[in-house]
Parts: C-alpha cells; structure tokens; sequence
C-alpha cells in the first residue's frame, strides 16, 4: 500500500537528520576538525601566515579563473579555498583573480582571458559525475564547454584543481588524462601523513624535506592515474592509514599531489584541503602558491614523470 506523501517526506526529513547526526558524531569521536564558516578573523589569519612575495618573478599580469560550483557533494571548506586562492595572488601580486560558478565561463571566448583556471572542489552528481551536464541539462553543450577547458589547457595554459575538483568530470577519459587521474574512493576522515617524494623539489621546498601531517580524506585514484604519467610530489604514508579494508588499498604509492604536462599545458592537483584548518599550515599556503605559478608558467622545473626525469 502506498504510503501518504506527508508520511514520504517525514521519513527523507529524519533519515537525512539521522546521517547529519551520525556524520558530526563521527567527526567528534575520531578528533575531526569541525567545520566552520569563512570569517573576517580567519581570512585575516591566512593573510598573516601567507607567503609575502611569490617565489617567481610573474612574466605577465597573469590572470586566473577560480571556479566553485558544485552540484554534487558541497564540501564546507569550498568558500575558504576560495579565499585562500585570493589572498596568495593579492598579497604577492603573482597574479589576479576572477571568481564565479557560471560554467558560461568555459565558452572559447571567454575562458582564452586566462592564464589559469582553478578548479575548487567541483564535485558532480554521482553516478554521472559531470558537472557541465549538471549544470546545464544539454548533453551538446556539456561537451562543448569541457571540450573548451581541454583545448584551453592543452594549448598551452595552466590548471590546478583541488581536492574534489577531480570528481568535476570524473567518467571523462580525456578529463581524466589531463589531470592524472580520476577519483575512486575514499575511507572517513583521519589524520593524514604526506611525504615529500624528492624533498630538493622546487615545488617541495615549503616542506623543506618534513612530512606534512593533517587531517583529511585520503582520496585514492583510478583511470589514468594507473599510468602515473605525472611527477608526483606527495605521497600519503600507507603503513599509517587506517579506517579502510587493506584490499582496497593500492598495492603501490598513493600519490596526494602532482604536477603533469598535457599537451603544452600544466596542471597540479592537490589533494590535501578537505579541511579549512590544513591551511592554517603556512606550508601548505607556500605549496599551493608555488603550484599556481607553476600552472602559469612562470616557476620552470621538472614535471616530467620520474622515468622520463633526466
């Protein structure tokens, strides 16, 4: 017998409840950090803790497009990593930034104006996983628009993509070609060790050869990520993860960060920021910093994957 729809809309309204219940509850009996909103006080914290000038002299008024809209998963830490991206291009002038989650954005003629696109936290809904299509219901122009931000890149520009943002066009092979991989999974929050893969790195430099230790979703990958064509540059210490069934866990290195060509283009992708609290580690500020410039084409090293490194 069907079930009134007063009755329906109780039982979603206390389920959700129960998961929201269950989820903090989690969080606070495992030491989570807590989310919490974007504030003056912590937007002036970062500014303090940022670093003052960039580590390359900028060979343009480079210009960057951040990005974040979600339509799947809405991690909290969105409006804060948007923040972080602003403070480190204003306070060291390394480049300017343009916000907003119009994916009209990605149309030819409009996202040419960019030296960079940033790509923050843009989870899509499961099990599609394609933002543009959430976005827009057009399959045609859907793939209009990622074909666009492909060419952008490939054409000689920069991409860097946080966290979730891996997840944006997740079922895409050529998405997941340009940024090394897809999302596949990942066990509850814990507390997180990264290690530096080559500590003499230019793009390792803010960690000066220490483990970086925080709290986070540890994201592990699938699709091209197995072919490793990228020059890792973080690397989570297994042997200290837990809260996950060891045959998931891959039998070689879990990469949390890298930096790849694709076509004349680079990207970094950045794992560690699924908690606004992470950034409060200067390193981490300096790291992803040093990751936009190279994005833009002003920080020149090595990005080759490590077979190919002379």
């Amino acid at each position: 017998m069907k079930q009134p729809a007063r009755l329906r809309i109780l039982k979603v309204i206390k389920s959700r409840i129960w998961f929201s219940l269950s989820f903090l509850g989690g969080c606070l009996a495992y030491g989570a950090p807590q989310p919490f909103e974007l504030t003056r006080e912590w937007s002036e914290k970062i500014e303090a803790l940022a670093p003052v000038k960039a580590t390359a002299e900028p060979q343009a008024n480079r210009r960057v497009l951040l990005f974040s809209l979600m339509t799947g998963f809405k991690h909290w830490v969105t409006p804060h990593t948007a923040e972080v991206i602003r403070i480190l291009g204003r306070k060291t002038g390394a480049y300017a930034v343009e916000s907003s989650d119009d994916v009209a954005m990605f149309e030819p003629e409009r996202i040419k104006e960019f030296d960079v696109i940033v790509l923050n936290n843009n989870c899509s809904r499961n099990p599609r996983r394609d933002l543009f299509l959430d976005a827009t219901g057009d399959a045609e122009r859907a793939k209009m628009l990622e074909d666009s931000l492909i060419a952008h890149i490939s054409g000689g520009k920069g991409l860097v993509a946080m966290h979730g943002a891996i997840v944006m066009q997740n079922n895409s092979a050529e998405f997941s070609r340009m940024l090394g991989g897809s999302f596949d999974f990942h066990p509850r929050q814990q507390e997180v060790t990264c290690l530096t893969v080559e500590p003499e790195h230019p793009l390792l430099k803010a960690f000066k050869g220490e483990p970086f230790v925080h709290w986070d979703e540890p994201y592990f990958f699938k699709n091209a990520y197995s072919n490793k064509l990228f020059r890792p540059l973080l690397e989570m210490d297994r042997e200290r993860l837990g809260h996950v069934d060891r045959n998931r866990l891959m039998s070689d290195k879990c990469y949390a960060a890298w930096i790849k060509r694709y076509g004349e283009g680079r990207v970094f992708y950045c794992s560690p920021s699924h908690n606004a609290q992470s950034f409060e580690d200067k390193r981490l500020l300096l790291f992803i910093l040093d990751g936009i410039q190279y994005a833009a084409g002003d920080l020149v090293c090595d990005d080759s994957p490590p077979e190919q490194a002379k």
